[in-house]
């Protein structure tokens, strides 16, 4: 990736993938999943300007616990997790974001060690670049070394660059985003990217009573709804569509037996959507359902398990009093 190295300032490089993977856009897949039977939309596009900041409205409701109860992990572990390693000690990060939690680890790394190269993953190049300004501008012995790519693909082309011990952060729940055969896949790829002795700190949301965790995905306020639902106001933004946000209701439903949550837009009577820039016309039955999201929750003893088939053992798993979220400290075997 030498020929892509951005050299933003003297503390921050940013990497971009050279031949990066073929992928669909948001118009592709909006007529792929549409065409589909049963119907479903990606999630990854509900993240625009406005559905961004619905999202980090759920993130603040009562009912929303997860990325409050991390949070309080990290704050309460994160020191015994550093100290778990040796010095130098360098940080990975799949999927970095904001990197809002991830500095509590940074700050407890610097506690135990003069200097620290953090190594975020990010797809957007945007979102990396404003998260790490923001991260040296307040941590003087931080220096970033980034990349704007996609983390599978990342993986598979053995670019991730470290040196020394390595912890990577894997947080969010977000390795529940993925279907099982995908989980394993990206922890067979990242255990072949790290070294013995290398740590993966995995976040995930816990399995429990249904009653909880459709109310985390389908809040009484209505957000988690709105969130859905602009999806369906992007595709009429950017394909000028015709979607009636009033002719579909929102619901989440936990599944037992897969042991994740369903999201659903279920249309409320039957009609015809067009998308005059896709060249579609697009027929929903009364109770028709679009999926949006499964969000797969585990127990300990799954993502240890999962974890052991791709190269990792458990050093150790925290989890809150209530027993809602865990996080896991693997290690490559």
């Amino acid at each position: 990736m030498d020929s892509t190295l951005t050299a933003v300032t003297d503390r921050l490089t940013i990497y971009r993938d050279p031949h990066p993977a073929r992928i669909a856009t948001f118009g592709e897949d909006v007529r792929r999943g549409l065409s589909a039977v049963p119907k479903t939309l990606a999630p990854k596009y509900f993240y625009d300007d406005l559905g961004s900041s619905l999202f980090e409205a759920i993130t603040r409701l009562p009912e929303y616990y997860l990325t409050r109860v991390e949070r309080d992990l990290l704050a309460t572990y994160g020191r015994e997790i550093v100290a778990s390693f040796g010095e130098p000690l360098e940080l990975v990060e799949l999927g970095s974001g904001s990197a809002t939690k991830t500095r509590i680890i940074i700050e407890a790394i610097l506690e135990k060690q003069a200097a620290l190269k953090y190594h975020p993953i990010e797809i957007s190049p945007d979102a990396l670049l404003e998260s790490t300004l923001a991260l040296i501008a307040s941590h003087e012995n931080l220096v970033v070394q980034a990349y704007a790519a996609d983390y599978f693909s990342l993986l598979r082309q053995r670019e991730l660059a470290t040196q020394d011990r390595v912890l990577a952060l894997y947080l969010g729940s977000n390795i529940g985003n993925f279907e099982p055969h995908a989980a394993r896949t990206l922890l067979e790829l990242l255990a072949a990217a790290l070294r013995r002795g290398d740590g993966l700190l995995v976040g995930y949301d816990l399995k429990k009573d249904a009653s909880i965790l459709e109310a985390a995905y389908d809040d009484p306020t209505g957000v988690t709804s709105a969130f859905n639902k602009n999806l369906l106001a992007r595709i009429n933004r950017e394909f000028d569509g015709t979607f009636d946000l009033n002719k579909f209701h929102f619901t989440a439903k936990y599944d037992h037996a897969r042991g994740a949550v369903d999201s659903f837009l279920v249309a409320t009577r039957k009609h015809n959507v067009e998308l005059r820039a896709l060249g579609m016309n697009v027929a929903f039955a009364e109770g028709e359902p679009i999926h949006t999201e499964s969000s797969y929750k585990f127990t300990p003893a799954e993502v240890v398990a999962l974890a052991k088939r791709c190269g990792f053992v458990e050093r150790k798993t925290f989890t809150d009093a209530a027993g809602r979220y865990a996080l896991s400290l693997l290690l490559v075997a």
